[in-house]
């Protein structure tokens, strides 16, 4: 495990309140399938790993259990909680219904300097799809979406979406190096954006649904693939 968090010596803040930091890297290992479902997690190696003592490790792992993305046993093991489609299916309706308002929202006001963001965001998403590079792919599609919602005026909704997505993040994960998938990601923002220009509220609508609908679609069958990454 030590070497999964190479580098986190580097943390900037060392003190007790150094917890946010902790948990944002581990939830990223843990989103990225670095940490796979089932890892056990040892507390006295992410102390030495983050040069941290046990207060900011305990209070990071359980911000990670509230989210649903490890199990803690008490004097037993921490363990990254295996994948639960009946909780990705819930997020994703929840991020289905909140981003379908949002899309309508921005498309009965046109914005121009947000169309040349979100083209932007499109733009590298093409390159890092060309590139097969996951994690910058699935990094700007999070900050694609977060960029939507804070146009909408809504980002405490987005950060609500994001505590309750591990779980489906964590399938499209294993869904993303399926070959075109990564393709398609980038031709449904393009239409989301095009509608977005165009002032389209249904097609922004429709576009948004079809994107957000592929994973969690083909939820069993990833799941037959990767029996021992689900509950």
């Amino acid at each position: 495990m030590n070497a999964v968090f190479a580098g986190a010596q580097r943390l900037r803040d060392r003190s007790r309140h150094a917890a946010p930091q902790v948990f944002d890297l581990i939830r990223e290992k843990i989103v990225s399938l670095d940490l796979a479902p089932g890892t056990v997690l040892s507390r006295p190696e992410l102390q030495a790993s983050f040069g941290l003592s046990a207060t900011p490790i305990r209070d990071a792992l359980l911000r990670l259990q509230e989210e649903g993305l490890v199990d803690i046993f008490p004097q037993s093991a921490t363990v990254v909680s295996r994948i639960d489609l009946a909780a990705a299916r819930q997020a994703q309706f929840l991020r289905r219904a909140v981003e379908q308002e949002v899309v309508r929202t921005l498309a009965l006001a046109p914005d121009r300097a947000l169309v040349a963001r979100l083209r932007a965001f499109v733009t590298e998403q093409g390159i890092f799809a060309e590139q097969g590079d996951f994690a910058r792919l699935s990094a700007s599609d999070a900050a694609f979406h977060r960029a939507l919602c804070e146009a909408a005026d809504v980002p405490d909704l987005w950060d609500l979406i994001r505590r309750r997505s591990g779980h489906i993040d964590r399938l499209r994960r294993l869904h993303l190096p399926v070959e075109g998938k990564a393709q398609q990601i980038v031709a449904d923002h393009r239409r989301i954006v095009a509608a977005l220009a165009e002032g389209a509220p249904e097609a922004a609508q429709e576009a948004l649904r079809d994107h957000l609908s592929k994973s969690i679609a083909l939820g069993d069958e990833i799941r037959a693939r990767w029996p021992a990454y689900f509950a």
